[in-house]
C-alpha cells in the first residue's frame, strides 16, 4: 500500500534500520535514532543502485514523489539519476565557489614566475581596474558572451581600445585555465571575435633627424633635475634598452671592468637574457653615478622610496618638463632613435636588432644571432656614442657610417 503522512508519523524507531516502501522503488528507511531517510532504488546498466532523496519532514512525501517521478523520467531517457545528479551539483558548486575574480587571483598567482614582473603587474592593474568591479563576483559558469562584450565595449567607449583588446585576452587566458582545471566549461571570449573595433597601430614617438638629435642631446646634458634621474636620462640614448629594461636596473648587473650590463631574462620583454656592451661615455655615467646609488641595489632607485625603482613615468615626465611633447618623443623613442640611425647609417640590420632584444620569429636563425654578433654590437655600441658626440657639438655624422653585410 503507498505511505500516508500519518503511517510515517506514527512509525517508531527500533534496534535496527527498517524501511517502509512507497512503490515504484521508493521507501523512507527510519534508523535507530528517529531519523527517516528518503531513498529510491532503480537499475541501471544491469546495476542496482540508491538514490538519497532528503530527510522526512524537511523533505515531504509529496516532494519525494515528485523526485522520483523526475529521476524515472530521466532514467526512462537513458540517463542514470545519479550521474545527473553529480553533475547538477557540481555545477552549482562551481557557481557558488568559483567566481571570475577568485579564478582570476589564481591564474595571476600561476603566472608570476612566467610573466615579467612589469608585466604581470600591468595584468593585475587592468583586471583590478576594468573587470572585477563588474564580472568579479560574478559565476565563472555563467558569464556568457554578451556580458564579457558589456564590460569590454564599456572600454572602447571611452576610447581605450588598445585596452579593451588587452583584458579580452586576459579573460581568455583566464577561462581557458579554469576549463583546464575544471571550473569552467567554456571560454565566452572565444565568441567574441570581431566584435571589438581594430587596434590601430601607433609607434613610439622618436626624434630620428639628426640636427634635431642634436638639439635633444644638448637638452639631457642640460637638465638640472634629481642628478639619478639626469644620469637615466644621458645613459638612455647610449644603451637603448627598454624604459622598463633601464628603471630597473640594479647595480649587480653591471661588470664595469668588462665593460658589460647583463640583463636577467625574468627582466627582459622576450625571456631571454641579454648583454649591453658599453661604451666609453656609458662607463663615465655610470662611475659618476656610482658614488651616489652604488651601495644601494638600483641605478635609479625611487625619490621617497630608495628600495624600488623609479617610477615608470619618470623619464617621460623629465622629458616634458624640457619642452618635448608625447607626440615627439618619449623614453621609448631613444629605441626606435637608434634603430632609425643606424639603419641609416649601414650597420648590419641583424647586429641593430640583436641588440634592440627583438625576436627572431626564425629559430635557426635566433640561435644563430644569439651566438654572434658581439664582436660587432660592441663595436657598434662604441660607434655609437662616438657619433651621439658628434651630433652635440655639430660635427661630421659620416665617421661611423659602416656598409651593409
Amino acid at each position: 500500500m503507498p505511505l500516508t503522512v500519518t503511517a510515517i508519523r506514527n512509525a517508531k524507531p527500533r534496534a535496527k534500520p527498517y524501511k517502509l516502501t512507497d512503490g515504484a522503488g521508493l521507501y523512507l528507511e527510519i534508523m535507530p535514532n528517529g531519523s527517516r531517510y528518503w531513498r529510491w532504488r532503480y537499475r541501471y546498466a544491469g546495476k542496482d543502485t540508491r538514490l538519497a532523496f532528503g530527510v522526512f519532514p524537511e523533505v515531504t512525501l509529496a516532494e519525494a514523489r515528485e523526485r522520483k517521478d523526475d529521476a524515472r523520467r530521466a532514467l526512462r531517457d537513458g540517463i542514470d539519476p545519479a550521474t545527473q545528479r553529480r553533475a547538477a551539483r557540481h555545477k552549482r558548486l562551481l557557481s557558488a565557489e568559483t567566481t571570475f575574480e577568485g579564478v582570476a587571483r589564481q591564474w595571476l598567482a600561476s603566472q608570476k614566475r612566467k610573466m615579467a614582473p612589469i608585466t604581470h603587474k600591468k595584468a593585475e592593474r587592468t583586471l583590478e581596474l576594468f573587470a572585477f568591479p563588474w564580472l568579479g563576483p560574478r559565476p565563472m559558469t555563467e558569464i556568457d558572451p554578451p556580458e564579457l562584450l558589456a564590460v569590454l565595449k564599456r572600454i572602447e567607449s571611452r576610447g581605450a581600445n588598445e585596452t579593451a583588446h588587452r583584458l579580452k585576452a586576459r579573460v581568455g587566458q583566464i577561462f581557458r585555465y579554469a576549463i583546464a582545471h575544471g571550473m569552467a566549461t567554456r571560454d565566452p571570449s572565444a565568441d567574441l571575435r570581431g566584435a571589438l573595433a581594430p587596434i590601430v597601430s601607433k609607434s613610439h614617438a622618436a626624434i630620428t633627424d639628426p640636427a634635431k638629435v642634436g638639439d635633444l642631446l644638448r637638452a639631457l646634458d642640460a637638465y638640472a633635475g634629481h642628478f639619478p634621474t639626469c644620469c637615466a636620462l644621458r645613459l638612455a640614448p647610449l644603451v637603448f634598452a627598454r624604459p622598463g629594461e633601464l628603471r630597473r636596473a640594479e647595480w649587480s648587473e653591471f661588470d664595469l671592468d668588462a665593460g658589460e650590463w647583463r640583463i636577467p631574462a625574468d627582466k627582459m620583454k622576450m625571456r631571454e637574457a641579454h648583454v649591453v656592451p658599453l661604451s666609453t661615455q656609458a662607463m663615465a655615467i655610470l662611475r659618476d653615478l656610482h658614488p651616489l646609488t652604488g651601495r644601494g641595489r638600483y641605478l635609479f632607485p625611487g625619490i621617497r622610496t630608495a628600495g624600488e625603482p623609479m617610477s615608470n613615468n619618470t623619464i617621460n615626465a623629465a622629458l616634458r618638463r624640457m619642452g618635448f611633447d608625447r607626440d615627439t618623443m618619449t623614453g621609448h623613442g631613444f629605441r626606435a632613435m637608434a634603430s632609425t640611425r643606424l639603419n641609416e647609417l649601414g650597420w648590419n640590420p641583424d647586429v641593430i636588432e640583436r641588440q634592440l632584444a627583438h625576436a627572431e620569429r626564425n629559430k635557426v636563425r635566433a640561435a644563430y644571432n644569439r651566438a654572434q654578433y658581439m664582436a660587432e654590437r660592441r663595436s657598434m655600441m662604441q660607434a655609437w656614442a662616438d657619433y651621439l658626440d658628434s651630433l652635440r657639438v655639430g660635427g661630421n655624422v659620416a665617421a661611423i657610417r659602416r656598409k651593409r653585410v
